[in-house]
């Protein structure tokens, strides 16, 4: 069906611009959410639609619609919206390379899943917290399949298919006049999603994070967690959009073959990842996927760019041209990024730290500098390589391009969450302010 569309849209355009892009998407998706333990939304829908993008005149148009009767005018619109832009000769469309196949990025039993079933899970997920003393303050599941075309005027014709599955658990605890709270979630490209296992992890954390006890402010070794690392290492991703590059936003403009980074870390790119969230034959503008080397063993090796920024920087596209959906034009992005560290270190190594679950007002960062100072929360000293007493309030603060210079790994289980595939970091010296 979704050739048939690309085929008719083909024929309104291809003689009327000097360059087009065709990009059909089809989905199917499911949602459901809780307040506290009762269920109060649920959706099954299932969506198609077609965005169509041209060049004429070196000026660029875009439209979209999900009404296929109104592929016709929707072409037409496309074209008179280069009227809207100014020239500009770095517009162009991907061009025909050799595309990879991709493994296990589709899971077939999601064409049997039932609505009843994901209600089922996330209520057993509801329950087993439940049962562990805990009350749940907030839960969702979501499943979805997609299936998407990319042509072009350059022949490219590439499609895309995937699923994904998620769930998340947010808890709270009461005990003698305390309250703890914790969250967490668990997502993958099959329905493989252990809810008991998410519901007595986020149980545990919740009671192992009461009667807690002041911290003193100083400079210790900290353990971030895997939601606490992400947060902090967006703004990190942030400096190597080659937007912000080519616009002078990006504090490593200038860096490449540089040392950013611990020598014994690499960080690569990689959409062709097996079982990675946001793998695929290639980006939302046709070009194909290639992994792309940022940090090779400390040293800044290279940005990421979609064919536009590309072009600008006088570069090839390193396949970061993703967009959402139909509704949206490509825009820069990673995909699965992968931490790899050539040694990691033991918990045991640790005599004097904090572990963090997760921050918060990690958005606050500075994007330029880089400086952030954010809440510790579900946070744990670490005395003599162990656990000890949770840590009731304390303030976290640093730079996160300086603490990428010493960030080791912790010897843990990798993880992706978003588009980071990590295990959890050990930075050295970051100042933590204890708080009554």
């Amino acid at each position: 069906m979704i050739y048939e569309i690309a085929e008719i849209a083909k024929k309104e355009v291809e003689n009327k611009c000097d360059a087009y892009e065709i990009y059909v998407d089809e989905s199917k998706s499911i949602e459901l959410d809780s307040k506290k333990e009762e269920l109060n939304f649920a959706k099954e829908e299932i969506e198609k639609g077609i965005g169509i993008r041209v060049i004429k005149d070196n000026k660029i148009g875009f439209a979209f619609t999900s009404n296929l009767d109104k592929i016709s005018q929707t072409a037409a619109q496309a074209i008179e919206n280069t009227k809207l832009n100014k020239i500009d000769e770095n517009y162009s469309f991907a061009e025909v390379k050799k595309v990879c196949d991709v493994k296990d990025v589709y899971d077939k039993k999601f064409n049997d899943l039932s609505l009843d079933e994901c209600v089922d899970l996330l209520k057993s997920v509801i329950s087993q917290a439940m049962d562990s003393g805990c009350e749940v303050t907030g839960s969702g599941f979501s499943a979805s399949a997609g299936k998407s075309l990319i042509t072009n005027s350059n022949g490219v014709s590439i499609e895309n298919v995937g699923t994904g599955f998620g769930i998340g658990l947010s808890v709270t605890i009461q005990k003698e006049g305390q309250i703890a709270t914790a969250y967490n979630s668990l997502s993958s490209r099959f329905y493989d999603l252990d809810g008991e296992k998410l519901a007595n992890d986020v149980c545990n954390l919740a009671k192992s994070s009461l009667d807690t006890k002041p911290i003193e402010t100083d400079d210790y070794n900290v353990v971030l967690d895997y939601y606490a690392a992400t947060g902090l290492l967006q703004t990190f991703l942030n400096a190597f959009d080659g937007e912000n590059v080519m616009r002078g936003r990006s504090i490593l403009k200038d860096k490449i073959g540089m040392q950013i980074a611990n020598p014994t870390l690499s960080i690569i790119d990689n959409p062709l990842l097996e079982k990675g969230m946001y793998t695929a034959k290639c980006d939302g503008e046709g070009s194909v996927s290639k992994k792309t080397e940022l940090i090779k063993d400390g040293i800044l090796n290279s940005f990421i760019y979609d064919i536009y920024t590309a072009n600008k920087e006088g570069v090839e596209t390193t396949s970061n041209g993703y967009r959402g959906s139909y509704l949206t034009t490509p825009m820069i992005s990673p995909s699965n990024l992968e931490f790899k560290f050539k040694e990691m270190k033991d918990l045991s190594e640790i005599d004097k730290g904090v572990l963090t679950t997760s921050v918060l007002g990690a958005h606050t960062a500075n994007p330029i500098s880089g400086d952030f100072s954010v809440e510790a929360s579900n946070a744990f000293k670490i005395e003599n390589g162990e656990l000890t007493d949770p840590i009731n309030k304390a303030m976290i603060s640093g730079n996160i391009f300086e603490i990428m210079k010493k960030v080791e790994g912790l010897n843990s289980e990798i993880k992706q969450y978003g588009p980071f595939i990590i295990p959890k970091l050990i930075v050295h010296d970051l100042r933590v302010v204890g708080q009554n």
